[in-house]
């Protein structure tokens, strides 16, 4: 028997809707001040339309799905792993990395063009600061343009793969090649951090992952663990974050899966179709749950293309 709820004391949805709110925006409101001044800070011009491709495949749940995919992909480059490992407190904020990505993917998205440079300056600097040697000898930079095109790649895959799996089908609204157009409109955001010679359609996606194939190595086995059983989940978050990475795994581009020990894009059968169609439903309920997305509430308010949201 559910106890109910004390008086004032939230009820159990709206502890779902501050407990993703707080992995996600590192806030339980989901309205930290990074998401305020997406609603207020410069014009209504920013990079990407609301009424595009970008706006319409980030504002989607599926990116969840899409950066467990990205996290796991960027890991088979053993200097992007690097950097990381060197250079980060995931192991003992696991959320906080999350929130950080999240940060620069909504405000890129949906902020103002001023935003959205500001925001890239901020990356830019903790770039700076992440370079070092491996242990055996092999220098790294999460400045350098070259590892900069990997992440991005590794991304832009991911969360192409996630939408066209997870997300509504955009082919009514952009047409078939929607998937190009998400390509090329995507690759500024990462040219804003210093990464060059970007894919500008999803063939020039495929052949310029397959360009990495060689340097990519096997991400190590604890941390493909970390990645698909953070620590701190609570007993209600554990299977349905299990929902979420069954689907991951099966949505890693050829090239990458084998380095990451999953199946990838390639497997097929009613098993893969039914962990994909348990991610959907996840999906569909958790957005039922929490509602729209405050930052993208915030974009739509300063672009005009939406109402004042109720928390500003």
């Amino acid at each position: 028997m559910t106890r109910p709820a004390g008086p004032g004391a939230p009820g159990p949805l709206e502890r779902v809707r501050r407990t993703f709110r707080t992995r996600v925006a590192g806030d339980p409101s989901g309205t930290p001040d990074w998401v305020r001044e997406v609603a207020v800070v410069g014009g209504r011009d920013g990079w990407f339309d609301p009424a595009g491709v970008v706006w319409a495949v980030h504002g989607g749940l599926p990116t969840l799905v899409g950066g467990l995919v990205a996290l796991l992909g960027q890991a088979a480059h053993p200097l992007a792993l690097a950097g990381v490992q060197g250079h980060s407190d995931y192991r003992r904020d696991p959320w906080g990395r999350l929130v950080g990505t999240a940060r620069w993917l909504a405000v890129c998205t949906f902020g103002s063009a001023e935003l959205a440079e500001r925001e890239c300056a901020r990356v830019r600097g903790m770039h700076r600061r992440v370079r070092g040697t491996t242990a055996d000898g092999r220098a790294y930079s999460a400045g350098d343009p070259e590892l900069l095109r990997w992440v991005h790649l590794a991304f832009t895959d991911a969360f192409l793969a996630a939408h066209r799996e997870l997300g509504v089908d955009l082919a009514p609204r952009f047409g078939r090649r929607w998937p190009d157009a998400y390509v090329r409109e995507w690759a500024p955001s990462a040219r804003a951090l210093g990464a060059r010679d970007l894919p500008a359609s999803e063939a020039e996606l495929a052949e310029a992952l397959t360009g990495f194939a060689p340097v990519l190595e096997p991400v190590p086995a604890d941390l493909r663990r970390f990645l698909l059983a953070p620590p701190g989940l609570s007993r209600a978050e554990a299977p349905f974050y299990a929902g979420l990475t069954g689907a991951a795994e099966l949505l890693l581009s050829p090239v990458v899966a084998p380095s990451a020990g999953a199946p990838g894009r390639g497997a097929r059968g009613p098993r893969r179709r039914l962990r994909l169609a348990t991610a959907r439903a996840q999906l569909r309920a958790l957005r039922a749950v929490t509602g729209p997305e405050p930052w993208e509430q915030a974009g739509r308010f300063r672009t005009g293309t939406g109402p004042r949201p109720t928390w500003l």
